[in-house]
């Protein structure tokens, strides 16, 4: 099972100024990989605020959303929510039949996995601006060693980035 981890983040490594913030400052060139990775995997990985953010799943795309609050169920088979942790998660996908997932954020869900080394890959777009301050990455202090397999220049002044984890 292939774990992507997908942002785009702006020059000075934010992924939004706040929790509850649209992903509307990222480009076309990104929005349009995102839906092209999404798409290709099936499954997007994320916690309640980003799927809050988004407000809806996506077509052609299956939604798992981490979240505490158990009230939160969903009838649309394409649409799970659940308290169960990373390695779990991964391996019920894969018993379905998913050969890999997109893990979209945010910064709290983007350690959980990290922190059990289930991500394989991270593609990050850098969006040339600056937030001064907001949410990075990864919301604690970690020693990640990456290996740069492609730099593509998606737009103008906008650059994808894709790292393997190293394990």
């Amino acid at each position: 099972m292939k774990l992507i981890l997908v942002m785009a983040v702006t020059a000075d490594g934010m992924i939004a100024r706040d929790s509850m913030e649209l992903v509307d400052w990222t480009g076309k060139a990104d929005k349009t990989y995102f839906v092209h990775v999404t798409r290709k995997a099936g499954v997007m990985i994320m916690g309640s605020k980003t799927f809050d953010t988004i407000g809806k799943v996506l077509p052609g795309r299956k939604s798992i959303v981490m979240t505490r609050d158990k009230t939160r169920t969903s009838q649309n088979l394409d649409l799970v929510f659940t308290d169960r942790p990373p390695g779990e998660i991964l391996t019920d996908l894969q018993a379905q039949g998913s050969e890999s997932a997109v893990l979209i954020g945010g910064s709290v869900v983007n350690t959980l996995f990290m922190k059990e080394n289930l991500i394989d890959e991270i593609h990050v777009t850098m969006v040339p601006r600056v937030f001064g301050r907001g949410l990075s990455l990864f919301n604690q202090s970690l020693d990640i060693r990456l290996e740069l397999l492609d730099v593509i220049k998606i737009d103008n002044g906008f650059v994808l980035m894709k790292y393997r984890v190293k394990k």
